[in-house]
């Protein structure tokens, strides 16, 4: 399982890249400022997780890594979607790639983690 834990690492670590490429374009309203800090914890957070499953003490240590990954990239999902991108086509459209990368990386956590179990 070594390989595709990496690939998932390298694509969790371009997905918080991405938010935060993101982020710098958003207007600077007073909800944005707070959800920002949010979705940047939480992006990078996926990412973390990820690589502290591949390196595990053991099984139950990389589910739980797995899971709190998981956890994140659904919150991550929530503060794209609050983020105010005002009538932005090109914001609109990237936070609707963003949002969908937080749920593939959902669902391949979804099933690494039933895999696992």
């Amino acid at each position: 399982m070594a390989k595709p834990s990496r690939d998932l690492e390298e694509r969790a670590t371009v997905f918080a890249e991405a938010v935060r490429s993101f982020v710098r374009k958003l207007p600077r309203t007073v909800s944005n400022i707070e959800d920002v800090k949010q979705v940047v914890r939480s992006s990078g957070s996926v990412a973390a997780n990820c690589i502290e499953a591949n390196e595990a003490l053991g099984d139950k240590d990389r589910v739980m890594k797995f899971r709190i990954s998981r956890k994140e990239a659904k919150e991550s999902e929530l503060w794209l979607r609050l983020l105010h991108t005002g009538q932005d086509t090109d914001l609109n459209a990237q936070r609707t790639a963003l949002r969908q990368e937080a749920h593939e990386l959902k669902l391949i956590l979804t099933a690494i983690i039933k895999k696992l179990e």
